[in-house]
């Protein structure tokens, strides 16, 4: 444009020496200068019009360190060639390049072009829209026209395996029965009813239904037993470790795989408590409801969230949708989240407490909970390692004393390796 506005400049000088002078030169030249504002114009809107730009993205979920793939063909609609069109993705998601400069397009021809992108950070995102701009080839004049509309993407944090997760010996199917019925099948039958449209075959209670001459299901009742709460440290001043911008991204560059054909774990995550401690919740969660287990999450981050135990793939999309968008924001300290929610912990259940905060208060909330007949399994994030002066030691120890059973996860550590050791 700069380029354009000269031209303009020397036009109304050519102009205003024609009409001052009527000297035929002067309008020689005006006349030259007013073709070179008049044809880049119309060279450029044809450039970026009867354009058609289809993007095919395959998966609008993803996880931290899998690859997202998108597709797209640009279509020239008309039978005038276009000399070069640029293509710019207004995407957001880190690291995603989809930017591109395509030359000499036929008439009712087409260009298309993959992207490959590792997603590096979790969050909602968008995708698109696309600009294409073109000019004329002096590059005197350019104009851009936006296509196409943004499509969120949601980014789930990593997780990772378990094999041998540590819980209190004592934890056995077949406690006392919750008055809350589920669709489920648990140990506790809870009576029949008579089968409706949708019911699982397995669950018809055959003796009873050829006594009563129709088909008719068992229902059950929850094992408070069987149920795992998720709590989640989120408070502002428990995280530690530097922000990190997309140009410092680890997944930027690829990373180096192990040999077990898995990028190690200092290549999944940055060097943030945040990211660890949303990682190792979101692991805790996919192994239980992976085992069948009722599992729930409390998090108090920048707004309280609270997800009620449930099975199932459905709650393990909840929980991994929730961790992908909260962020360390919250002002309510992590023992005084833990005395609040403790009211929802049924006897027999099992807490999973995450937390970085090397202050022992919280060690009293678990004491607290522990005695209510509530099992506690505390994973302290090790704020040493992760550059900071404060210890961990006498939280763990006073973990350990209120009957909860600790495990240490350092940076750059394994997780799986961390907690079931």
């Amino acid at each position: 444009m700069t380029r354009y506005r000269v031209v303009w400049g020397l036009f109304l000088i050519a102009l205003v020496g024609a009409l001052s002078t009527g000297r035929s030169l002067w309008w020689t030249f005006a006349g030259a200068l007013f073709t070179l504002i008049v044809i880049p114009v119309a060279w450029a809107w044809l450039g970026v019009n009867w354009l058609r730009v289809a993007r095919r993205t395959f998966t609008r979920v993803a996880q931290v360190g899998e690859t997202l793939e998108e597709e797209f063909r640009l279509t020239n609609l008309s039978r005038i060639p276009k000399l070069w069109v640029e293509v710019r993705d207004q995407s957001t998601l880190p690291g995603h390049c989809a930017s591109r400069v395509v030359s000499l397009i036929g008439g009712r021809q087409w260009r298309g072009w993959r992207v490959k992108t590792r997603c590096a950070q979790r969050g909602r995102y968008t995708l698109g829209p696309l600009i294409v701009c073109s000019g004329d080839p002096l590059g005197i004049y350019q104009m851009q026209r936006r296509l196409g509309v943004a499509h969120p993407i949601l980014v789930y944090p990593a997780t990772f395996d378990f094999h041998d997760f540590p819980l209190p010996a004592t934890i056995l199917n077949g406690g006392d029965a919750l008055r809350r019925r589920t669709h489920y099948a648990t140990t506790n039958a809870a009576g029949v009813r008579d089968y409706v449209v949708g019911d699982s075959i397995n669950r018809i209670h055959w003796p009873t239904s050829a006594r009563r001459q129709r088909l008719i299901v068992k229902e059950f009742e929850l094992d408070p037993i069987s149920d795992v709460w998720v709590a989640l440290d989120l408070f502002r001043e428990a995280h530690f470790g530097p922000e990190q911008s997309e140009e410092d991204s680890p997944m930027e560059q690829q990373p180096p795989i192990a040999a077990d054909g898995e990028p190690p774990i200092s290549a999944l995550l940055p060097p943030r408590t945040e990211e660890y401690a949303i990682s190792v919740a979101a692991s805790v969660a996919k192994h239980f409801l992976r085992q069948g287990r009722v599992v729930g999450l409390i998090a108090h981050g920048a707004h309280r969230e609270v997800i009620p135990g449930e099975r199932g793939e459905r709650q393990l999309t909840k929980i991994l949708e929730t961790l992908s968008v909260v962020r360390a924001q919250g002002e309510i300290p992590f023992d005084r989240v833990l005395s609040a929610e403790s009211v929802m912990l049924a006897r027999g259940t099992t807490l999973i407490a995450i937390s970085a905060s090397p202050d022992t208060t919280w060690a009293l909330a678990v004491q607290q909970i522990v005695h209510n007949g509530v099992r506690v399994v505390a994973i302290v994030l090790d704020s040493r390692s992760f550059g900071t002066a404060a210890s961990s030691d006498d939280l763990i120890a006073a973990l350990a004393n209120a009957g909860a059973i600790v495990r240490i996860v350092r940076c750059g550590s394994s997780i799986p390796q961390a907690i079931e050791t």
